[in-house]
């Protein structure tokens, strides 16, 4: 029987890189996908030792004949069956041949034979895939075909051929290849389709690219990876299946050597000469586990080259940044939180960064954030993305990606620091007291189970509640969050309701736990603009209602004079300015928030809309570059030698909110605007006569 070789996983960023046309980055997205490719092949440290393991059993294998100390016919009737020795490395056969000197000699030949079948069967299967995702009646065919070929007995084929042409090895792992290519093409068909659905594929028919440059420009690319993978996993088959055939004597002709052969001839002796089965078994052993090996680091996703679980050094350090914390005193203002279930947030002094960035060993991300949430308000944080906005956030549960971690600061929470919590002391706050709502709505819920099970199993899981009393709430929060036909929509899969509706539902998710403190990601970004006002006015009649409060993380200015309250305003991993919403969107004091406002056009009525909207120069700069001075400096067209200098939050001049600017008072008496710059040459072109009267200038449009 022919083993089945398990699917690779799909390499979705690759299959979906694409440039800013919608086509794929040719060249450079094959340079792309081989780094990432080698990355991850290096990464591993398995991996590592199977090439190197590879690469000395081909050298030494195609050198044999310069070193190996003995022929591989020659026989030593005085060592017979006699284990390590000075003279025979690895001890003789029954017949006093070395075994080192038949072990390499066999090797380029087992190795070579192997590939034939990695050729065959994944070229074959490659190539019949991509013919059938371009084509349905082709698909049609081939599929038939292909699973005629999975029907056949592989076994009794290979036999009937050794018997109709003998062992010619070579023939037969090419025949195998053939019978493996059915499997091959079952796994990569899907992949091929699903590339062949995408945006750019769609661009280059329009562009009127043939089916066949389709294939070789835009679908074999997104395949190279599962391709690779798949040679790797077939190759040690192939390996196996050769072994098998000449341990049942269907190997070389004798005397030649195979691996097969000698471990049948090692079993022959497996009571008085044990040894001899171990040469042989373990080069084939660990030659199988060396190619498992490459194919399983190059079978894993990008955003899984880091380990799920952190490195022992890893968890030392953050144990110590833990303790740390724990042992850090609160802040004086902390006496509100002394009160058990008061609802109120206090951040103090927080920080967030890659493991280690306490001692120094690492990279801050976020630094010396301080802001609070009464119970029944809204914070809004708001800023460029990159400015450490959803990090921030995250900490709030204890929800940061693998390798980061919070390093300094406090996180209050009912009398509680939640930054010196463990991941215990989180599981009974997660859902209970605080929620999270995702920025898509469609990745928080399971597309495998319904609506309906997956708001009861959280129900359940929170409240402890019956199975039909947790029914009923469910139904009752679909109905809190807008939805008027309940019950139907328990009844559904996820992508049978639109996305509006699914963040509805995702809303009601976050609500099952009854949590004072919910955590919106940009819960609005991907709705349209009649479906945000419907959320953010949910959102609005939540808070009323239940007295929850919510830190709402967006780059929309509109949505912050909508809902919130409170806004803190972030730039590289600070917040550059905190206060209540009315004085901060009327008056700003930072460079940056009176930038940001400048920039936005919703920001001024028609009346008062400026001729050009005003733009920011640059862009974040990395947490690696963050300067000493004033993070900002190398953007603002207010900074001076003062800005060099570190710049702390202080009060506003008014008292009424903080901010991070040492000119803040100087703008906000001379009352400065954020000037719009001029539109770049390059971007200009002149309006021909014969289409206008008038001399015109129209803006190119890059994008």
């Amino acid at each position: 029987m022919i083993p089945t070789v398990a699917p690779a996983p799909a390499d979705a960023d690759q299959a979906g890189s694409t440039t800013a046309a919608g086509a794929p980055q040719g060249r450079a997205g094959k340079a792309a996908l081989t780094k990432a490719s080698r990355h991850r092949l290096f990464a591993s440290p398995g991996a590592v030792a199977g090439l190197l393991w590879l690469a000395a059993l081909v050298i030494a294998s195609l050198t044999a004949p310069l070193w190996l100390p003995f022929k591989t016919e020659d026989q030593d009737f005085t060592a017979v069956l006699s284990g390590p020795t000075a003279a025979h490395w690895l001890g003789t056969d029954e017949l006093g041949r070395d075994i080192l000197s038949r072990i390499f000699a066999a090797a380029a030949g087992t190795l070579g034979t192997s590939l034939i079948t990695v050729i065959v069967g994944v070229g074959l299967g490659t190539l019949l895939a991509m013919a059938a995702a371009g084509a349905e009646r082709s698909e049609a065919v081939i599929s038939r075909i292909t699973e005629v070929m999975m029907s056949l007995p592989g076994t009794v084929i290979i036999l009937a051929v050794i018997g109709a042409v003998g062992t010619n090895i070579p023939l037969i792992m090419a025949i195998l290849g053939i019978l493996m290519s059915a499997g091959i093409y079952r796994v990569v068909l899907g992949q091929a389709k699903s590339l062949q659905s995408q945006l750019y594929v769609d661009a280059a028919k329009v562009d009127g690219l043939s089916p066949v440059g389709i294939s070789l420009r835009h679908v074999l690319p997104g395949l190279a990876n599962t391709i690779v993978v798949q040679a790797a996993l077939i190759f040690a088959v192939g390996m196996l299946i050769q072994a098998g055939l000449a341990f049942i004597g269907f190997g070389p002709p004798l005397p030649q050597p195979s691996w097969g052969g000698m471990i049948q001839g090692a079993s022959q002796h497996v009571y008085d000469a044990p040894w001899m089965m171990v040469p042989t078994g373990a080069v084939l052993a660990l030659t199988v586990l060396s190619a498992n090996a490459i194919g399983n680091a190059l079978g894993k996703a990008p955003n899984a080259a880091a380990p799920h679980l952190p490195s022992a050094a890893a968890r030392r350090q953050r144990a110590a940044a833990v303790a740390a914390i724990a042992a850090a005193p609160a802040p004086k203002d902390a006496e509100a939180q002394e009160a058990p279930g008061n609802g109120t947030l206090s951040v103090r002094n927080l920080s967030v960064g890659v493991d280690g960035a306490g001692t120094g060993n690492g990279v801050a991300l976020v630094t010396g954030v301080s802001f609070d949430v009464a119970p029944g308000s809204v914070l809004g944080l708001v800023g460029e993305s990159g400015c450490g906005k959803t990090m921030t956030a995250l900490s709030l549960l204890g929800l940061l990606p693998s390798g980061v971690s919070v390093s300094g600061g406090q996180i209050l929470w009912n009398g509680r620091n939640l930054a010196a919590a463990t991941e215990k002391d989180m599981e009974g706050i997660r859902g209970r007291d605080i929620a999270l709502i995702s920025q898509e709505p469609m990745r928080a819920l399971d597309p495998m189970f319904t609506v309906g099970y997956q708001l009861t199993a959280a129900i359940r899981r929170l409240r402890g509640m019956g199975k039909s009393e947790a029914r009923t709430e469910a139904r009752n929060l679909l109905e809190k969050v807008g939805i008027v036909d309940a019950q139907r929509i328990l009844k559904t899969y996820p992508h049978q309701i639109s996305g509006g509706m699914a963040q509805r539902v995702a809303i009601a998710l976050a609500l099952s736990g009854q949590p004072r403190l919910l955590v919106a990601d940009e819960p609005t970004t991907a709705l349209d603009v009649t479906v945000q006002a419907e959320i953010l006015s949910l959102l609005r009649a939540l808070v009323k209602d239940t007295g929850m409060s919510v830190v709402m993380v967006t780059h929309d200015l509109g949505v912050v004079a909508d809902i919130c309250d409170q806004v803190a305003v972030m730039y590289a991993g600070q917040v550059v300015e905190n206060g209540k919403t009315a004085a901060i969107l009327d008056n700003p004091r930072h460079p940056y928030t009176l930038a940001l406002l400048a920039a936005d056009p919703h920001a001024n009525d028609a009346d008062n809309m400026p001729e050009r909207l005003a733009t920011i120069q640059g862009q974040v700069p990395q947490p690696k570059d963050w300067p000493t001075g004033c993070r900002f400096a190398a953007r603002c067209q207010f900074a001076g030698s003062a800005c060099t200098d570190p710049v702390p939050l202080l009060a506003s001049g008014t008292g009424e909110g903080l901010v991070r600017c040492v000119k803040a008072d100087q703008l906000a008496v001379e009352g400065m605007d954020w000037l719009a710059t001029d539109v770049p040459a390059a971007r200009l072109l002149p309006v021909s006569p014969a289409t206008s009267q008038h001399t015109a200038v129209i803006e190119k449009d890059l994008a």
